[in-house]
């Protein structure tokens, strides 16, 4: 195929090549669901057995939602392959997280499926600015400040990962209420990062 930009190229539906890549992302894709229900267990598990809480049932109904994958659906009577990069599934009745920043809130959420959006909804507050730019505008007191009251690191190695780099939350929020409703909004208290 004669594209005008090498970045354009594509796999045509059918052939080899397209088949192998589906396959390869359904993999991985299955891949990482398993590790986030292993993590999930280990987390309970823990907390359970930490000595740190009171005693108690874990009757959950986890919310596991992945984000940036592809998923073989139907829209407007087609079947067709959506890519939801920063986004995640939100049918009627879909159970969703949409997380704020390390010091901010994040929400359970509850799709509408509208089907406008392909019955997707935003994975997150999403970014402000670019990694780099976070790095040069903030400190390790910023940060620190910032993310006062929440369990979490506060070193160099995070400042990308600021507070103020990200878009606030309920601004996100309020610009996606025809996608979902809130069914509960949760409190910052640790935040991981890898």
């Amino acid at each position: 195929i004669n594209l005008p930009d090498k970045d354009l190229a594509y796999f045509s539906e059918g052939t080899e090549h397209f088949d192998d890549y589906v396959e390869a992302v359904e993999w991985a894709q299955d891949f990482a669901r398993t590790n986030r229900d292993l993590m999930m267990d280990q987390i309970v598990n823990a907390v359970h057995n930490s000595g740190e809480v009171r005693p108690f049932v874990a009757q959950l109904k986890a919310i596991n939602c992945h984000h940036n994958y592809v998923a073989r659906e139907r829209h407007y009577n087609q079947n067709i392959l959506v890519t939801r990069k920063g986004a995640v599934r939100a049918r009627e009745g879909d159970m969703g997280i949409i997380p704020g920043s390390m010091g901010a809130r994040s929400y359970i959420v509850r799709g509408k499926g509208n089907p406008e959006s392909f019955m997707s909804c935003s994975h997150g507050a999403g970014r402000a600015m670019s990694r780099t730019e976070a790095k040069r505008r903030f400190t390790v007191e910023d940060h620190r400040r910032m993310t006062a009251g929440v369990e979490c690191r506060k070193d160099a190695d995070v400042l990308d990962e600021t507070p103020a780099a990200y878009k606030p939350i309920e601004a996100v929020m309020a610009a996606q209420k025809d996608l979902v409703e809130v069914v509960h909004t949760l409190h910052q208290v640790v935040c991981v990062k890898g």
